[in-house]
């Protein structure tokens, strides 16, 4: 561990530990004092600012086979240091990596991508970032590690309030486990930002399963609603067994689920911009969920 010199952030100390359990070990003797550094597109410019001073600065790249992505028991894993990139040059499978390279593509600018990750994304929190209003609309579970052991956390549950998860301390996210989708499965994502690689405004997610031109399943997560992304029950309700080719007017039920969220005054304008957002995502979930089921003779949902 070195000692740091005079620079912008407050002084600290830094390890590159070597294995997971050297990881564990730091997190667990410094506890909320250390801060873990994977890409550091966020705690770096915040630790600049001040708004982030943490006494030990684990930077766990040098940690061989943390940068796995691999599909194991029905799920894509994503090791703790997957970079954005990597997902964006679709190396997912099927229509999931379809559905995250094109999330991966929408988050940043293209030097941010390539060095930052998605569990730094998660693990950091942003109520209005793209990977936690996705992994929320896929069911995925994160897999949360520390000396006394590992417990998944479902990622609904891990998004408790803006910048703060329920990851402690001691604990480093140390997988994302994503449900693979059967044949006839789609998904889309619309967000809408000022500018280019800006903080978006509001964000959609969708899957939707299609059986017989017909929804099957469907799940939709918002984003800018507040502290955390949050589903939308009343679209997934209005989709449910409606044809796909008309599955984007299901979207109007997102002016009810915003009004529920955000009951307070001026959220006229969120709930039109949100009920956009979810019928861009739902046509373009719809349309290949139709040509996966068409593709592939059946429909699948997991």
């Amino acid at each position: 561990m070195l000692p740091s010199a005079a620079m912008k952030p407050q002084s600290f100390a830094y390890a590159a530990p070597e294995s997971v359990d050297d990881v564990l070990e730091l997190l667990g003797r410094h506890g909320a004092d250390a801060a873990v550094l994977a890409g550091g597109q966020s705690l770096v410019p915040m630790m600049n600012l001040r708004l982030a001073r943490p006494g030990v600065l684990v930077d766990i790249n040098r940690v061989p086979g943390l940068g796995r992505l691999e599909v194991r028991d029905g799920q894509l894993c994503l090791g703790p240091t997957v970079r954005h990139r990597d997902l964006e040059t679709g190396t997912g499978p099927g229509e999931l990596g379809h559905l995250l390279a094109r999330v991966a593509g929408h988050v940043g600018h293209l030097p941010i991508r390539v060095r930052g990750t998605v569990a730094g994304s998660l693990a950091h929190a942003d109520p209005n970032a793209e990977w936690p209003v996705a992994v929320t609309a896929l069911g995925a579970v994160l897999v949360l590690a520390s000396r006394s052991g590992r417990r998944t956390v479902h990622a609904e549950d891990f998004f408790d309030l803006p910048f703060a998860p329920v990851r402690a301390a001691d604990e480093l996210l140390i997988e994302v486990r994503i449900p693979l989708p059967g044949a006839g499965w789609g998904g889309g994502f619309a967000e809408f930002a000022p500018t280019a690689g800006a903080f978006p405004t509001a964000v959609v997610c969708a899957g939707v399963a299609v059986r017989d031109g017909v929804v099957a399943g469907c799940r939709v997560a918002a984003a800018g609603l507040g502290g955390r992304p949050v589903r939308l029950p009343g679209v997934e309700a209005a989709a449910a067994g409606r044809p796909a080719e008309t599955l984007a007017t299901a979207a109007r039920a997102a002016v009810d689920d915003v009004r529920a969220s955000r009951p307070a005054a001026g959220s006229q304008h969120l709930a039109a911009l949100v009920a956009a957002l979810a019928g861009a995502a739902l046509e373009q979930a719809a349309g290949r969920a139709t040509s996966s089921a068409s593709s592939a003779g059946g429909a699948g949902w997991t």
